[in-house]
Order: structure tokens, then sequence, then C-alpha cells
């Protein structure tokens, strides 16, 4: 069976995804109730896995709960934590709860999250994930053993078009093509000019590009990101624009920015679509779909 998701990147609508943040621990109240929020007003809700190497609650369990909530999952899968017998056992687990979408990820560096001490497993990467969710559905394992009921997912995959230098990503995205991904979300992205010449390389491939827009909730946060997560390139004239909001009005600044920049993607067909992601923050997503005219 086709996911809603699928049909709707087939169908050549304008689609719309977002994410939810998993809590850390038990509580999953504020999940869900973001889930509830969001579940009719996007195409999918991707569940984040392990974001950042935090621990949390499992993106199986939000997808379950997106599910239980007549709501389009996307599972987020890295290949930081497990190994191949446990990848292969997570997606057999979620096919059988109803989920049909996956975002396959290598996964952040361990040190960086809040268990330095962990060892990373890194069996697989996105690629041979990507070969394993097809192998998976074409009725056998990894091991090259028979499967006793087969999987079928829309797979998808991350690109960076703003990275420097652009030509490694360049070559992971083709490979992933190859692979089996049929979609894309992008990390974030700011310059719609350096965007719109990415995507005139990505239309050579068949496969669906949703832009990456991450909320910038102030111009520290926007500063931040660009002097420290590789790939994410904020423009100056934008951190200006936040800098100047007046006291308390940051966030409001940054749901305009967000807004207008999906608007612009949207009039000029620049892609096929959007995944917002609005970190901690996802009760402000409907302001942002509203001040983008969706």
């Amino acid at each position: 069976m086709v996911s809603k998701f699928k049909q709707a990147l087939d169908n050549g609508k304008f689609v719309v995804t977002s994410e939810i943040g998993p809590p850390k621990g038990t509580n999953i109240e504020q999940m869900n109730h973001h889930v509830a929020l969001l579940k009719d007003k996007v195409d999918a809700l991707n569940v984040t896995d392990h974001q950042s190497s935090v621990m949390r609650f499992p993106s199986i369990g939000g997808c379950q709960a997106i599910m239980e909530m007549n709501g389009e999952a996307i599972l987020q899968m890295t290949c930081r934590d497990r190994n191949r017998i446990a990848l292969q056992a997570d997606l057999l687990l979620a096919y059988t709860r109803g989920v049909r979408n996956v975002l396959c990820l290598t996964g952040d560096a361990v040190p960086v999250g809040d268990h330095g001490t962990a060892k990373g497993v890194f069996d697989l990467d996105s690629v041979q994930l990507l070969h394993l969710v097809r192998q998976l559905e074409a009725g056998s394992d990894l091991g090259g053993n028979k499967l006793a009921g087969a999987v079928q997912f829309c797979a998808g995959a991350t690109v960076t078009p703003e990275a420097e230098p652009l030509e490694p990503q360049l070559i992971k995205f083709e490979k992933k093509v190859e692979a089996g991904a049929e979609f894309f979300q992008t990390q974030a992205i700011y310059d719609l000019e350096r965007f719109a010449k990415f995507m005139e390389y990505a239309r050579q491939f068949p496969v669906k590009i949703l832009a990456g827009i991450v909320l910038l909730s102030s111009a520290r946060m926007a500063k931040f990101m660009t002097e420290n997560v590789p790939g994410i390139f904020v423009p100056q004239d934008l951190i200006d624009e936040l800098a100047k909001a007046p006291k308390g009005g940051a966030l409001k600044k940054g749901i305009e920015i967000a807004g207008r920049t999906i608007a612009a993607i949207k009039k000029e067909s620049l892609c096929d679509g959007v995944h917002i992601m609005a970190i901690n923050r996802e009760e402000v997503v409907p302001d942002i779909l509203a001040a983008a005219g969706l």
C-alpha cells in the first residue's frame, strides 16, 4: 500500500512536512499535544531519532503516537546507535505498526551529545541503510535469508545544498539516489539563489526535494548556526533583521522570515515542498504556515 505521503509527492502537491522532538523521559504529554496540533496541518511528521546524539524517547514510539492519532509519520533512523541486525528489526517493527515512510540518516557523532562515553556503532551509513530498506522490500534480509513477510517504505535521505565545498555532498546525493532514495529533506537553507543553483543540478534525478526551513528565534541563534553548524549559512542581512526586532519580538520576526522564505520557494516553484524544523518550538509551526499563506 502506497503511503499518503508518497501519494502527495507523486501527485505534484507542494508538500509540507515538519518534525516532532520526543521528550527525554516517559512523559509524552507535550509530544502528543504537538502531534495533535500539527497532524492535520502538514502532509507528514518526522520524529527525530536521538537528535544531536542526545538520548530521548524513541522515534518508533513517536511514530506510533502519530499513527494512533491518524497522522502520517516519517520514521527517522540513524546508523549511529544500531548494528545492521537492530536496524532491520526496527524497520520490521515500524512496518507492522503502520509506518510506511523512513528517513535514512548516518547520525551525528556521539561526542556532541549527552553520553560522550557511549560507543558509536556506525555498522552501516545512510547509503547502505537505503540499500537495506530495498533488500527488505525484496523479501530477504542482509544475510540473504528469506523473510516471512516483507516491507514497503517510501524511503528518503538528507542533503546539504549550502555545504562548502559542495562537491562531496553532490557525490553522496547521487549515491543515495542510486541506493533508492525517493525524496530528500535538506539541511536549512537561507540563500535562495544558491539553493536554486543546487536545484538545477538536482532536477536531473527522479527524486523529490523538500527545502529545510529552520526557524530562527534570535540573532544570536542565527550567528551561532552560521559559525558552528557545517553547511548552514545565515546571510548577514537576516541576522541584522533579527537583531533589529523589538525587545521580545525576535521570535515573531523569525516566524515572518520562515514564512516569506516558504512563500518565495512555492511562488518560484524552486522545489517540491518544504520541511519545517521549529526546534523545541513545534507550537509555532501553524504560525509559520499562516505567514507563508499556506
